[in-house]
């Protein structure tokens, strides 16, 4: 079967140098513990070729959309941040065109320029063929919701992509409040993947609601990763006791979620929260995903291996619902 996987990463390293190191350590990272049991996924992160197709191929991964991971052009200012996004946007774009059958990319953008993020999306769908882009949470302390990133949402509707919000860590004020004064390692994986990353983005999602931006941009595609990233098993709580102080807003909360979101499976291959996904978002708004090299091809497949679907949900889930979202071509 044809399977499609939507949040597999890359980085480019080369590029990296040329962010500031300090802007690097403001926005929160950390050194990460290597796992001593498979290979370090930072090794495999630039890697865009045989190494990781072999990988696809022993989890028969079909099709991998490809997607910046770590310090990239959000953490630049000006037209070095506007420079680092085409030139990374490019290298994608060459990676794709050597195996066009293979993989697609999501678009990285300048946050810190929102008027030359609308264009560059624009380019990278209409010059690269890029499905869409991805941004990594906050910048500067912004989300979507900015009213200066209204033209940035007009564009994606404007050329029918998504935008793939991806986790990253809450900004400084928050890491402090919350999760300061623990052991380091502590500190760090709360902040992050236990629990920091998934919070961050499920409020990201509930401001644009709240804020109006999906009502004012209704056509608005979004994705999230991580089963949902929490919003699942909230829904319904949220639209209960929403009622009475969100009378601004032309949908409920929770609909206008299902009318806009779709979610992927991504680094969470467990049962328990794929019902509650499937339960609530339903087999048309999920799909299937990894998080490579962050999590490895073959768990991915495993996951896939248990999970009890009929055969059109199965399809839905590993290729047919990304196929129509990012108009791939089988």
């Amino acid at each position: 079967m044809r399977v499609v996987a939507l949040e597999e990463h890359f980085t480019v390293p080369a590029l990296v140098k040329r962010i500031d190191p300090g802007a690097i350590s403001r926005r929160g990272y950390k050194p990460r513990k290597a796992p001593t049991d498979r290979p370090n996924p930072l090794e495999n992160l630039p890697e865009i070729g045989d190494k990781r197709l072999k990988s696809m191929d022993d989890a028969g991964i079909t099709v991998g959309v490809l997607s910046n991971s770590g310090p990239g052009p959000d953490l630049v200012p000006g037209p070095d941040g506007v420079a680092i996004a085409r030139e990374l946007n490019d290298h994608l774009a060459a990676a794709v065109a050597r195996h066009p059958n293979r993989f697609g990319g999501f678009a990285a953008l300048p946050m810190q320029s929102p008027d030359a993020c609308a264009e560059e999306l624009v380019r990278s769908v209409k010059d690269l063929r890029f499905v869409g882009a991805m941004i990594n949470g906050t910048t500067e302390g912004r989300f979507l919701d900015h009213p200066s990133y209204d033209g940035l949402l007009a564009a994606a509707v404007q050329v029918d992509v998504p935008i793939y919000i991806h986790p990253h860590l809450p900004p400084e004020p928050v890491r402090q409040a919350y999760y300061s004064d623990l052991l380091p390692g502590a500190t760090r994986v709360l902040e992050s993947a236990a629990w920091g990353w998934h919070s961050e983005t499920a409020i990201h999602v509930l401001r644009m609601v709240l804020a109006g931006a999906l009502d004012k941009h209704p056509k608005l595609k979004l994705i999230i990763g991580h089963m949902g990233e929490m919003l699942p098993v909230m829904l319904a709580r949220i639209d209960e006791v929403s009622a009475l102080d969100a009378d601004h807003l032309k949908r409920p909360i929770s609909r206008q979620i299902l009318d806009q979101v779709w979610i992927t499976t991504s680094g969470i291959f467990s049962q328990p929260p794929f019902i509650a996904a499937l339960q609530t978002f339903g087999i048309d708004r999920i799909m299937f995903s990894v998080d490579y090299p962050f999590a490895p091809d073959a768990k991915g497949r495993k996951f896939l291996n248990e999970v009890s679907l009929a055969p059109d949900d199965m399809a839905k889930l590993t290729h047919r619902n990304a196929d129509a979202l990012l108009k791939l071509k089988a």
